[in-house]
């Protein structure tokens, strides 16, 4: 290993040499001799002389201008016999200063793809190929290549990498999600997407919070500390002096081009409406949505909260009768803040009062809002998705009749559906095959009948509770018979 002296000696050898490169025609020269003495301590595993060569070597062919020897060094030097790692890693993350600075788009992508080469395989340089991978897919993609884009970011299992910070994992397998869609591979981004735990984002953003206040605590003086502050410093040295001390990961820190982690939250549930919306999922859709009326940008802010929660409306209305449904359904009724959307407010009422809602009367009510809904009636699922409220609506009038009528006539039945006898028929059909209703159809009497067939384990239980019901009650005759008999002297 060098010695401080030693370190000196080699700063201004290198610093001659650099000018020396300069002149015209002693590039190759120069470059011969740093590679002579990088050889020499390379094979002498001196970790502080080694990588400062190889960075002085990477810094010449930089200020030559000579891009392609640039990426033939980095190649050749990162293979080298018992190439030490730290002069890999110093190499690489000096080299990544000069993507931008290079000269045209081909060779930018050039530089990119050697130095992936040089990181790939390489665990001590996994934050750096992480990063590569990112700039590598983001050429592909400014240049129109979104197939290439996504099969770049697919090669790299980001979970496994253990320098990375959480934060800078969910961005990257968010990229890789949002390429997938942009791709049209609906499968392996919802794939993708389960590698993401929601509970991770408000985890990380409370513990993001409490290390700013812990800091804020630390750096005060104990004269400028409140009574509730020292208390909180005081706990937290007792519990540290408690505790056995484990020895920390090492994370490198995060990238500063990454978003914030709330900015992220909101990313992941708008890539999950997109998911959602292709798939025609409208509870999964508004659930989404929820998470997005919970997170800090939206819900101060009124003009994106009130076309959020109009989402959220039209969404719990359109999905199928179901527990989850209700729940959501109930819960939207009850946010004080559908008091400032009227018409919507009214929409969420009929659905949750037990009282027939008239489709063609529904429709002309809310024309306007569902022109306006261009997100969820617009474009080429728009027709479809209009047919699909229709349903929802024949759905909720068949629940509200079946819950009043234990039997009707089937001409009645679609005199309250406003349909014909053919099309009453198929949809009660159709909602006895998805279990939200429970009914038969006697065809030649014309009767619908709406009681919920017994299971023998109810008629069972029932038989047995009445048994019950007749001893308890001749136990009682007897009891009473008795007290007579005494009170009066009676034989029996």
């Amino acid at each position: 290993m060098s010695t401080k002296d030693d370190v000196e000696k080699l700063e201004r050898e290198l610093a001659g040499l650099e000018l020396e490169a300069k002149q015209p025609g002693k590039l190759s020269a120069t470059l011969e001799k740093m590679l002579a003495l990088e050889k020499t301590y390379r094979l002498a595993a001196d970790f502080v002389a080694a990588p400062r060569l190889c960075v002085a070597i990477v810094d010449v062919l930089r200020s030559c201008d000579d891009w392609d020897g640039l990426c033939e060094h980095v190649a050749a030097l990162t293979k080298r016999r018992a190439q030490l790692k730290q002069a890999i890693t110093s190499m690489v993350r000096r080299c990544m200063e000069f993507i931008d600075e290079a000269p045209t788009g081909a060779v930018r992508l050039k530089l990119i793809e050697t130095l992936c080469d040089a990181t790939s395989g390489k665990i001590f340089v996994e934050v750096e190929k992480s990063r590569l991978t990112r700039a590598l897919a983001k050429m592909h993609e400014d240049e129109g290549r979104v197939d290439e884009a996504c099969g770049v970011m697919q090669e790299v299992a980001i979970e496994t990498y253990g320098a990375l910070t959480r934060h800078e994992k969910l961005f990257f397998i968010e990229e890789q999600v949002r390429l997938c869609l942009a791709k049209k591979d609906y499968l392996r981004a919802l794939i993708l997407s389960r590698k993401i735990n929601p509970k991770v984002f408000d985890e990380l953003i409370e513990k993001d919070k409490k290390d700013l206040a812990k800091a804020a605590i630390a750096s005060k003086g104990d004269d400028e500390l409140t009574e509730a502050e020292k208390e909180a410093k005081k706990q937290e040295k007792i519990k540290k002096e408690g505790q056995v001390e484990h020895a920390e990961g090492y994370f490198e820190p995060t990238d500063k081009g990454i978003p914030s982690l709330e900015d992220l939250k909101l990313r992941y549930y708008e890539l999950m409406v997109e998911y959602y919306s292709h798939s025609d999922e409208y509870l999964e859709q508004c659930r989404c949505y929820q998470n997005i009326l919970e997170c800090a940008e939206v819900k101060s802010n009124v003009e994106r909260w009130a076309p959020t929660l109009k989402k959220v409306v039209w969404l719990v209305c359109l999905s199928k009768h179901e527990p989850m449904q209700q729940s959501i359904l109930h819960n939207v009724k009850g946010n004080l803040k559908l008091s400032d959307l009227p018409a919507h407010e009214s929409l969420i009422k009929q659905f949750c009062t037990k009282e027939i809602i008239h489709w063609t009367t529904l429709q002309e009510t809310f024309a306007g809002e569902i022109a306006a809904e261009t997100e969820i009636f617009g474009g080429e699922k728009g027709a479809k998705r209009v047919e699909d409220l229709k349903l929802r609506v024949i759905e909720h009038n068949m629940l509200v009749i079946s819950s009043y009528y234990s039997r009707i006539s089937l001409p009645r039945l679609a005199e309250l559906l406003c349909l014909s006898a053919d099309e009453t028929e198929k949809h009660l059909s159709s909602c006895v095959v998805d279990k939200s209703v429970s009914a038969k159809i006697d065809r030649p009497a014309g009767l619908v009948d709406f009681s919920t067939a017994k299971s023998s384990d109810w008629l069972l239980n029932k038989w047995a509770n009445n048994i019950d019901q007749l001893l308890t009650c001749l136990d009682k005759s007897s009891h009473l018979i008795q007290k007579e008999a005494q009170t009066y002297k009676v034989s029996l």
